[in-house]
This record gives C-alpha cells, sequence and structure tokens, in this order.
C-alpha cells in the first residue's frame, strides 16, 4: 500500500516515478494485426517515422496505422535491422543487405553478401547491426563485416562475437571468452580483458555517468572505470541475474530499460532502483523481450517471442492492470485511510503494500458505490449496504442495489440512497445508523440530486425522470411528480445550483418559475450534446465523456486548464455506460476500467504529435505508378480509372487520416488503412486534401494534391475532330437521305394514284355487280310475287273448283233417291271425291309453294318431325293466309274440321295459348 501512496506522490511531485503492478500504457500488436511470424528479433525506427521489425518471416513496416510485410528472395528469417537514412539495413541466414523505396514507392530489397559469397560462414547469421562513422556494422557469432557503401571488409576476432557498440564514436566488440576489443583502422585491438569476463555474455556496452556501464545476460551490470570493473550492484541484479538480460537501453533522463528473457521489461531509475516491472501480469502480450528500442518521441517499442509491443514512456498516466479475472470490471476506487479500495463485478478488494489486490471477504457480488461518510467508509452493494472497515464488512442496510447515496441539505446526519426499489433513508443517531424505506415508489433509483431541503430529483435507471418531495422528518415521501416519461437513460446533476439534466440526445435544465425542463444552451455549447459527466459534479473541475470515447477535465472557472484524455491505450476496457472518475488529490484522477484502473496525471497534459501526411504510393488499375512524376502536387489520370492512394504520416503519434475531396462536400472522411480510393469520377480538376488527426480533435497541417481527372476520348480534341467530322457526314448522309426521300415519296405517290385508280374501278365494277344483283333480286322477287298470285289464284281456282264440286256432290246427295241405279251413284260420288282429293294438284301446290316459300316445308319438319302430310297442306294454306272457310273445301272437310286440326297442329307444335298459329308459320321463311 506504501507504493500506492508513492505513485501518487510521484505523479504529483516526480510524474514518472511509480512501482510495483503499476504501468505506462502498453499497445499490444498480435499475430493477427501484423500477419507475420510470431517471432520478432530486433526492432527499429527510420528517420521519416516508420517503424521496422525484424520477424521470423521477414520484414515488417508500420506506418503508424497499417502493418506491412515484405519478404527476402530467399524467404528466410531476418534476424537484425537497423534504419540508417534511407536505407533499411537487415541481417538474415548467410545473407545480409538493404532495403529502399523505388520510385514506385515500394521496399526493394539489394543484396550486399552476393558480393562477398565466399567468405561468408557456413550456417552464418547476421544478429546485429550498427551504424558507426558512416559505415554499416554487421555482426554474427564468428564475423563482423564493415560496409563502406563501397566495399566489404570481413573481421573474423579469434572468440565468438557477443555484441558490437558504439561508444564515444568507438567501436567496442564484446566476446565471450577474449574481453573487450576496438576497431582501429580496420584491425581489432584489445581494449579490455578479465577473468570475470570470460565465459560472460556482455549484451551491450553504454557510456553513462562518465564511465562504461556492462550489461551481462547472467551476471547483473558492471561499471568498467579505468580499467577497474565493479559490479553495479543495482537493486534490478537479481532480477536480471534470475530472468536473463537480452537488451537493454538507456534512456536520454538516465532510467534504463531491460528487456528479459523470461519476465519480460524492467524499467528503472539511474540508481538501478525499479520503477516499473512490465510483463505479461499487467498487459504485455508476451514475456519474452527479443528486440527494442527506444524512439525519440519516448515509445518504447518490444519485439517478442510472440507479437509487438509499444510502451508509452512519455505519458504521466499509468495503469493498474490485473489479468488474472480475479478484479474483474471495476466500478469505483477510493483512499480512505491511507487504503486503495476498489469496488468491482466480483466483489470489494484493497491495495496491499505490495500492490496486489486483496479480496474483501464476503463482499462477493457487485459493488456500485464506495463514499467516506463521516469518516465512515460505506459499500453500496448488489446485496445491500456495508460499513467497511479495515478487511470486514458490517451490513446496515438489506435494500439491494445501493448506487448512490446522498447527504440532505441542512441535516447533518440524514443521507438519501437510491437503490434497485426506490429511496432508503440513512440517518446516524447516537453513533447507530438507522435505515428506513420511504416507500411511495420502487423506481430504480440510479441517479440522485437534491434541489433543496425537501425536493430532490431521481433519474430511473432506464426510462424517465422524477421530482420528489419529502416530509419535513424525512420519514415518507410527499408527492411524485413525473418528467421525461418518455426519455431513456436520464442523468441528473446539480451544477453551479442549477437542476441538470444529460438525456441520449442534449442537456436540459429545470426553470422553476415555469416547472418545466427546457433546453440548457449553455453546456450544450461548453460540454456538447453528446457528452455526459463521469465525476463528482459539485467540483469545480469536472470530468466528462463523449460518443467517441474521450475524456476530458473542464472547469468553469479559470482556476483549471483544461485536459484531454485520449483512449488510445484502453477503449476497449471502458465500463460502457458506468465511467467513473474519483479525485485523489489536486492533480491525480482515477478512472475505472476492466480488470483495473487508470491513475490520471491531469497536472501534465500530453498531447498526441501530428505531422503533415504524404504520399506513399499511387496504383492506377491496381499498377503502380512513379510517384516522381507528381510534379507540383498535380495528379493526372485518364478518365473512368480507379486511383488509389496510400497516405501515411509515421512521425504522427496515436493518429488516423482524413480526407476531403472539393467538388463533393466540405465534410471530413475518415480513411481505412491509410487508403483513399478514387473511382469513378467525372472529368476535370479536383483538390485532395488529407490530414493527421487525434480522438481529442486536434489536426496536422493539410497535405493539399490537385487531381485532374482527362476527359475521355469523346471530350479531347479527338472527339471533336470526330463530332465535325460525322457532322459533315450526317449532313450529306441527310442530303442523299432526302432526295431518296423524295424520290421515295414521288414513287409512293406514284403508287397510291395507281392504287386509287384501281380501287375506283372497283367500286365502280361492285357497283354495277350490285345493280345487277340488285336488279336480278327485283326481277326475283317480281317473279315470286308473280308465282305467288299465280299460287293464289291456283289456290283460290283450286277452292272454286273444289266448292263447285262439293254443291254437286250435295245437290247429288239430295237426289239421290231419283237414282235408279245405286251404284252408278256411289261412282259418280267417288267420282267426284277423287277430284276433290286430286293429288297430282297438291304436287303441282306444292312445287308451286316451294318455289314461293324457299325450304318452308324442310325448315317446319326440321323442328317438328311429327307432322303428317296433312297437317303440311293446312299449315301451307296458313302460311298463305287463307281462312278456314277457305282451307275447308281444300281439304275436303268442314270448317268446324278445320278449326279442330288448326287445334291438334298448335298442340303438335308445343306453342303456348298465346302464340298465334298463323304469326308463328309467317315466321318460319
Amino acid at each position: 500500500m506504501k507504493r500506492v501512496l508513492v505513485v501518487l506522490c510521484c505523479l504529483l511531485f516526480y510524474p514518472f516515478h511509480s512501482y510495483g503492478q503499476f504501468s505506462p500504457g502498453i499497445h499490444n500488436y498480435s499475430l493477427a494485426e501484423y500477419n507475420a511470424g510470431n517471432q520478432n528479433w530486433d526492432v527499429t525506427r527510420a528517420e521519416n517515422g516508420k517503424v521496422y521489425v525484424a520477424n521470423n518471416s521477414g520484414l515488417l513496416e508500420y506506418n503508424g496505422i497499417d502493418w506491412k510485410f515484405h519478404q527476402l528472395p530467399n524467404k528466410t528469417t531476418i534476424r537484425s535491422v537497423l534504419a540508417y537514412k534511407d536505407l533499411i539495413f537487415t541481417g538474415s541466414f548467410e545473407e545480409f543487405g538493404y532495403w529502399k523505396n523505388n520510385e514506385y514507392g515500394q521496399l526493394t530489397y539489394v543484396s550486399l553478401s552476393d558480393t562477398i559469397l565466399e567468405k561468408i560462414s557456413s550456417n552464418e547469421e547476421i544478429w546485429q547491426i550498427n551504424s558507426y562513422k558512416d559505415q554499416i556494422v554487421f555482426r554474427s557469432f564468428q564475423n563482423i563485416y564493415v560496409y563502406d557503401f563501397n566495399n566489404i571488409i570481413q573481421i573474423t576476432p579469434r572468440s565468438t562475437i557477443i555484441s558490437t557498440n558504439v561508444v564515444n564514436g568507438h567501436l567496442l566488440l564484446a566476446t565471450l571468452n577474449d574481453g573487450i576489443f576496438s576497431l582501429k583502422d580496420g584491425q581489432l585491438e584489445q581494449f579490455y580483458s578479465d577473468d570475470l569476463l570470460v565465459g560472460t555474455k556482455i549484451l551491450a556496452i553504454k557510456q553513462f555517468d562518465g564511465q562504461l556501464l556492462l550489461a551481462t545476460a547472467l551476471k547483473g551490470c558492471f561499471y568498467l572505470n579505468n580499467n577497474d570493473l565493479i559490479p553495479s550492484n543495482f537493486d534490478i541484479d537479481k532480477n536480471l541475474k534470475q530472468h536473463q538480460l537480452n537488451e537493454f537501453s538507456i534512456l536520454d533522463n538516465g532510467d534504463m530499460v531491460f528487456g528479459t528473457i523470461k519476465n519480460g521489461v524492467y524499467l528503472t531509475d539511474a540508481n538501478g532502483e525499479m520503477k516499473f516491472h512490465i510483463s505479461k501480469e499487467n498487459g504485455l502480450i508476451n514475456n519474452t523481450v527479443l528486440g527494442q528500442y527506444v524512439s525519440d518521441e519516448g515509445s518504447l517499442w518490444l519485439g517478442l517471442d510472440n507479437g509487438i509491443s509499444k510502451v508509452d514512456l512519455n505519458n504521466h498516466n499509468y495503469f493498474f492492470n490485473d489479468l488474472s479475472g480475479k478484479l474483474g470490471a471495476v466500478y469505483d476506487i477510493i483512499k480512505y485511510k491511507g487504503t486503495v479500495y476498489i469496488g468491482s463485478n466480483t466483489g470489494l478488494f484493497r491495495l496491499d503494500e505490495a500492490d496486489q489486490p486483496v479480496f474483501i471477504e464476503g463482499s462477493q457480488g457487485q459493488v456500485w458505490n464506495l463514499k467516506e461518510i463521516g469518516g465512515t467508509l460505506f459499500c453500496g452493494h448488489n446485496e445491500g449496504t456495508f460499513l467497511v472497515e479495515g478487511d470486514k464488512l458490517k451490513q446496515i442496510s438489506s435494500f439491494t442495489g445501493g448506487w448512490t447515496i446522498k447527504k440532505v441539505p441542512e441535516r447533518l446526519n440524514t443521507y438519501i440512497q437510491g437503490t434497485y426499489s426506490g429511496l432508503v433513508k440513512f440517518e446516524n443517531t447516537n453513533g447507530k445508523w438507522q435505515v428506513s424505506h420511504l416507500g411511495k415508489t420502487t423506481i430504480p433509483s440510479r441517479f440522485l440530486v437534491f434541489e433543496n431541503q425537501y425536493t430532490a430529483w431521481v433519474a430511473h435507471a432506464y426510462k424517465g425522470l422524477y421530482k420528489v418531495r419529502f416530509d419535513k422528518n424525512y420519514d415518507s415521501i410527499i408527492s411524485i411528480k413525473n418528467y421525461l416519461d418518455h426519455t431513456f437513460n436520464v442523468r441528473v446533476y446539480d451544477i453551479k445550483n442549477n437542476i441538470s439534466f444529460k438525456t441520449n440526445k442534449e442537456w436540459l435544465k429545470y426553470e422553476p418559475l415555469l416547472d418545466s425542463i427546457i433546453p440548457y444552451d449553455l453546456l450544450n455549447e461548453k460540454l456538447g450534446p453528446d457528452s455526459y459527466i463521469i465525476s463528482e459534479e459539485y467540483t469545480d473541475r469536472i470530468a466528462l465523456r463523449n460518443s467517441e470515447g474521450i475524456i476530458s477535465f473542464q472547469s468553469f472557472s479559470n482556476n483549471y486548464e483544461d485536459f484531454t484524455l485520449t483512449d488510445n491505450f484502453f477503449k476497449d476496457r471502458y465500463i460502457v455506460g458506468y465511467e467513473n472518475v474519483s479525485k485523489f488529490n489536486d492533480s491525480t484522477y482515477s478512472l475505472n476500467l476492466d480488470n483495473g484502473f487508470m491513475l490520471i496525471n491531469t497536472s501534465y497534459n500530453a498531447s498526441s504529435q501530428l505531422f503533415k501526411p504524404n504520399i506513399e504510393s499511387i496504383s492506377l488499375d491496381n499498377h503502380h505508378i512513379n510517384i516522381n512524376n507528381i510534379v507540383d502536387n498535380q495528379l493526372s489520370f485518364k478518365h473512368n480509372k480507379n486511383v488509389i492512394l496510400e497516405v501515411a504520416s509515421p512521425k504522427s503519434t496515436h493518429y488516423f487520416l482524413e480526407y476531403k475531396l472539393s467538388h463533393s462536400d466540405d465534410n471530413w472522411y475518415r480513411m481505412e488503412n491509410g487508403k483513399i480510393e478514387l473511382s469513378n469520377l467525372r472529368d476535370g480538376n479536383y483538390e485532395l486534401s488529407c490530414r493527421a488527426a487525434d480522438n481529442s480533435g486536434k489536426t496536422s497541417p493539410v497535405m493539399e494534391l490537385n487531381v485532374m481527372v482527362l476527359p475521355p476520348w469523346y471530350k479531347d480534341t479527338l472527339g471533336y475532330l470526330l463530332y465535325i467530322c460525322l457532322g459533315i457526314l450526317t449532313v450529306v448522309l441527310i442530303n442523299i437521305l432526302q432526295r431518296k426521300k423524295v424520290e421515295r415519296e414521288q414513287r409512293h405517290l406514284r403508287i397510291k394514284l395507281q392504287k386509287e385508280q384501281q380501287k375506283l374501278l372497283r367500286e365502280k365494277t361492285f357497283e354495277n355487280e350490285k345493280r345487277i344483283v340488285q336488279l336480278k333480286n327485283e326481277s326475283l322477287e317480281n317473279e315470286i310475287k308473280i308465282k305467288s298470285k299465280q299460287l293464289a289464284n291456283n289456290a283460290m281456282a283450286l277452292v272454286k273448283k273444289n266448292e263447285t264440286l262439293l254443291d254437286i256432290k250435295k245437290e247429288l246427295a239430295l237426289n239421290r233417291d231419283d237414282f235408279k241405279n245405286y251404284y252408278a251413284y256411289k261412282k259418280l260420288i267417288k267420282k267426284l271425291d277423287h277430284s276433290i282429293e286430286h293429288k297430282d294438284e297438291w304436287k303441282v301446290f306444292e312445287e308451286n309453294f316451294n318455289q314461293v316459300h324457299d325450304e318452308f316445308f324442310e325448315n317446319l319438319t326440321s323442328r317438328h318431325p311429327k307432322l303428317t302430310p296433312k297437317d303440311l297442306k293446312i299449315c301451307a294454306y296458313i302460311k298463305m293466309s287463307l281462312s278456314n272457310k277457305e282451307i275447308a273445301p281444300l281439304m275436303n272437310i268442314s270448317v268446324r274440321g278445320v278449326e279442330t286440326h288448326r287445334y291438334r297442329l298448335k298442340r303438335k307444335l308445343d306453342l303456348e295459348n298465346h302464340i298465334s298459329l298463323t304469326d308463328y308459320l309467317l315466321d318460319i321463311k
């Protein structure tokens, strides 16, 4: 626990000193992110800001946003890397050389070892590269190769070379058994030898405090001064001997960085006393450090046995990480009587003297709130409310879910707590806490603020806002009024004596004169409509978090400068919706996180360094083009081409890239992996602007590129010439077509005239034929009329004849007795009957009748096949409109017989009573 106090003090007075489980910000890059081999043997940073890593599978290149992977021609492991000016030197298995960007912005490899193949030892690997007096020195265990950019010199000592070091302008070689040598005029000279160093792996030799400091793998550190080798007796030596040192660096302020094989990185001060131990236990992705590099801006890059890590040594905010999962998600932190207590979703913890979390027995479950009241520590818990006394808990309330607890104004010992089931009163009477539920409401009350002594505002945990009034003794709730009933996630605060509310959309405030809630323009403008307070609102300096994950500290007075904290190292560790900033002292705050918390030093406002971006490569339809051809920031390409620009600002820290294109809008758009794709652009001139930005809103100078999209051929000179030719050709064609059209129309007119003449002739012929037919029809009609008259006359003659014969027959009948011979009388009567019923006459009548009434009998018999010849006769007579009296003599029956026959005929024809037999027969054609 003393270490935590030291941390807090050091944050205030010596911002770079802390101990134990605390660590600077760590950003880990896993194999899935850089997409190469797991082992990373060496790290370097070029003058342009790019980081290069010697990887098990090749060379990694990082521009601050995106990783690129490059392989050697023989695809072997790269063991060492060094950035020198615009070249990247690498060493591998029986291979060394350099990489350089070509005119297309692509890294290409040039082998140096190919020029001295006969000198390369079998199975030799280059493990280290140094720059020395404008020369590059490649080190293997057997040889060093000195490259002066013209020739390569091979130097072979007797013993195994462990390291090469440039100290005070001298190149020192540390060997395994023969001590230390110095390179002079291409020859090795003994620099120092001691039996103590025989078999010792000297990993680094540094100038330190006016003398040389030797860092060994398993024997700790030594000072070398005037040929005297003295153990450093650093406190860290015992750790180095146990975990095997592999990398060593000295910072500009004298602090030292020790990278080990077994237990991560140790950061010490100039006296070798540990400040930080960074390992897998508190955030490092792997414990085996294979290579390390400290950049100018204070970043420690670590090449690990499985992954890459970046440690921000220049940031004065530190993390307490517990990756064991024991601590869980932290919801509140408080320093109480010199001890730091941590409330999490797994229970209540305190930090011991070794900064290790100690679980408070009986506290398992969700801890919501830790607050000191009258010298007593209250713990709002899922199971109720507890008093914390050392490592023990005492439950004083069984009302579950103590979210918040606030003191009642103008009352000494009365507090109101918001719980899962409403409001609970806590009152200290004679040293004992009395707890009672205030009734009336059981809403989950997460936020609570007092307007005055008897009025409070309560925000529902999920939806709604309530104004609550209490009686004078705080024994019960008098009234509850609902506000913002349909509004979700309401937070309530007392800001400068104004009851203020934060919703999902904006800031609001209560207007007492109107008894209504209105927009709070001041806070919407000063704090932002998407920011909400995550600290105690009563203090002059408040902490806010916006929708982008940026935490800022702002003051309503001029006592403090605004402070911004970006989320580069903890953006995935927020307890979203339950962020909580607690104040430890005037400038130190804690922020709750998943699996730990963060100590924030607001006296040091670290800001990102942002530099103007530059173009790294340009591809046109997936083919790289020469970036040297871009003159005066002018890029031109043909219409309908797909262009991809790769942009980076590798010198910038914690940045992302934005761009905007004129002729579209004035909005800045975030790039994905530093690439801009221009496609489907219309021809014309555009201005492409790019800049680096960080989460705090800071931006770099703008890089501008004039983009000219050349017009398509049909909008160019060739197109216009073609249009003129097409115009002339069109006029000629129109003239030709017009003449042909006139000729065609004349031909059509002639044909039309001929057709009209033929039509007139046909119509005249048709009229003549029609007239002839008409005349024939008239002739036939006349003939029919004549025949009808003849038929009628014949019928009438027949009637007269039959009537005469019937009269004769009657007279004979009357004078029958006068005949002497009865047989003669019978014979005469028979002849008369035969004459009356003469069949030949009926045939003649039938033929004439059929001529006048065509197919009458056929149609009639087809409808009524059961008609007799006698029926047909009477039908014919009726058709001729003969009366019964006229029909009787023709049928040689009486008129009464004709009527009877007509009646029977009507029944045979199935005619209804209202249908006339005469009309029916006349309708049959």
